[in-house]
């Protein structure tokens, strides 16, 4: 097994581990103090320790070069140490490259709180007015039981609310959150994401509420305004990349005529250096091929110009292939340094769900996936000295059992460290025979398998395998390489338009990162409703690869709220 990851990437598109916050802790904290004691390390991390652990040193038990960390769970105010950031603080960025997402999504979800519509715009004029309006307002101060409250004279007690400085106060925190994001981005990233406002936020009613961003348009005008201030106030120690957002084609193509000059050298001086694909544009083969013809007739897809361009949370592993294709493609006929990324955070969300990489399914002609199961639990190996590679497999727990160069030497009782009637960490038996360094060592796991599966899937795609995705051989035989090949070698975009055209039964019939196959992957309409809501038989959801949701996102972030005290 190759333990460097980074010399095995070839020209594959780059899979970034979209690393989480829970993960890097262990990995900064133990640079500081015994945040793990040495005698809950298995042996076989070796004289490193928890470094093993960390991916971007050559020198741990495996090495990736490449990864992605979110603003979202970073601590942003860089004046203050802060050990739980070292991994990414102070890392060798000789050796390591990190991609930094902005944080969009935390606006959408409204974790982020402010008023994030462009401050010189109409929304925020007629909102200040009418604060203005209502000027200074006495409230009745209430019980829980809604009847009013009184002093000891039988007076009723009354809050001050200022509107005018509430909503100021709303401003000013958009504009602190946007600030930092930048400064933490030039200080920190080697390419970072721009803070997107996305299309969806205005249907999320926590997201709306706490963002100000009601609908489309909104949003629209609030990340040009964001566009425009990352811009102005870049130091250029950071490239950046422009999202790209839109829920459908409609939205999608207007996003992209409303953003694209945010990345012509003609129009800027400072403009962005590349692309990231979010919303319906980073899971819709359709989509994602016109756009990338238009910017390439554009003159927005340019050598030492434009030259990375990033899909948003891509987890199938059929899509790592076609985007190599796609790179390929572009670096034989238009631009040799063009590179695609493309991230998810399965390694580290299967794990908060109990879930560890088993084995990965390359077959030919049939689906290609990453086997995730749930992972051994059981209170009875807690002094168990056997191989966890070997018990799993032993006991019964999985039919076979891919390990990884971290999990090679762990043994069980690593992973299962309660024994019955011991307690855990608050005094107190737990039903779990897992510890929160448990998890940690788990992720790492899946860290590597996830990596090493990308790598093996485009290795065996080089040597003739296919994923039935990738070939349509209804009538005749028709890869997908071979068309990508054709619609970027064609010399204008009404020929490569034309290819694409032809071929919209086959983008039909591969499946998005949403799980969606047929009409639904091409749908043109404005309305969100159209492409999610109905229920047909040209939707389909995967039933082997989980689709996260927020029950996993919530599960993720409890474990990185204890970790970060």
């Amino acid at each position: 097994m190759n333990k460097n990851l980074t010399a095995a990437q070839s020209d594959y598109a780059y899979f970034l581990p979209a690393t989480s916050g829970f993960y890097s802790t262990y990995i900064g904290k133990q640079r500081y103090s015994n945040y793990v004691d040495p005698s809950r390390i298995p042996a076989s991390f070796g004289p490193m320790g928890i470094e093993a652990m960390n991916y971007l040193n050559p020198n741990a038990a495996f090495y990736f070069d490449h990864c992605l960390y979110s603003a979202g769970h970073a601590n942003l105010d860089l004046t203050k140490p802060d050990p739980s950031e070292d991994m990414f603080r102070n890392r060798d960025r000789s050796t390591s490259w990190v991609l930094g997402d902005s944080g969009g999504f935390q606006i959408g979800k409204g974790v982020w709180e402010g008023e994030w519509n462009d401050p010189n715009g109409a929304v925020v004029a007629q909102r200040m007015s009418e604060a203005v309006s209502k000027g200074v307002e006495l409230v009745p101060q209430l019980h829980p039981t809604g009847h009013p409250k009184t002093d000891k004279n039988g007076n009723p007690k009354y809050n001050k609310i200022d509107h005018v400085k509430l909503y100021q106060a709303k401003l000013d925190a958009a504009q602190k959150k946007r600030g930092q994001v930048l400064a933490w981005m030039d200080a920190l990233m080697d390419y970072g994401m721009v803070l997107d406002i996305p299309a969806w936020v205005g249907r999320s009613p926590v997201g709306a509420k706490n963002s100000g961003v009601g609908d489309y348009d909104q949003a629209v005008a609030a990340t040009k305004y964001n566009n425009e201030y990352f811009i102005k106030h870049r130091t250029g120690a950071c490239k950046f990349l422009n999202v790209l957002q839109g829920e459908n084609h409609k939205q999608a193509n207007d996003w992209y005529h409303q953003m694209k000059d945010f990345c012509d050298p003609t129009k800027y001086d400072k403009p962005f250096n590349g692309w990231a694909m979010g919303g319906q544009n980073m899971c819709d083969v359709d989509l994602v091929l016109r756009r990338l013809v238009a910017l390439k007739f554009d003159g927005l897809l340019e050598k030492g110009h434009q030259d990375w361009m990033h899909f948003l949370g891509t987890s199938k592993l059929e899509w790592a292939l076609l985007l190599t294709d796609i790179q390929r493609a572009i670096r034989k006929y238009h631009n040799e340094n063009f590179t695609i990324s493309f991230d998810c955070a399965s390694p580290f969300l299967a794990t908060a769900n109990g879930q560890i990489y088993v084995q990965t399914e390359i077959e030919d002609r049939q689906k290609w996936l990453y086997r995730m199961l749930p992972s051994l639990d059981n209170k009875k190996y807690a002094k168990d000295t056997r191989l966890f590679q070997e018990v799993v497999v032993q006991d019964k727990h999985f039919e076979s059992f891919t390990t990884s160069p971290l999990m090679d030497g762990v043994e069980v009782k690593d992973i299962c460290i309660y024994g019955p009637g011991d307690l855990n960490k608050i005094g107190k038996e737990g039903k779990t025979s897992w510890d929160s360094f448990t998890y940690a060592i788990m992720m790492g796991h899946n860290v590597w398998l996830h990596l090493n599966s990308v790598q093996e899937a485009n290795r065996q795609y080089d040597s003739g395998l296919c994923p039935a995705m990738l070939v349509d051989e209804k009538f005749e035989r028709v890869y997908f390489k071979d068309v990508v090949d054709a619609i970027f070698s064609a010399t204008d975009q009404e020929t490569a338009l034309a290819i694409i055209d032809g071929f919209d039964k086959f983008w039909q019939a591969i499946p998005g990162t949403r799980g969606a196959i047929g009409k639904k992957t091409v749908n043109a309409s404005g309305k969100f409703s159209e492409f999610f809501v109905e229920d047909n038989e040209d939707t389909v959801q995967s039933d082997d690869e989980p689709e996260w949701g927020d029950d996993e996102e919530s599960k993720l972030n409890q474990l990185e709220l204890q970790v970060k005290k």
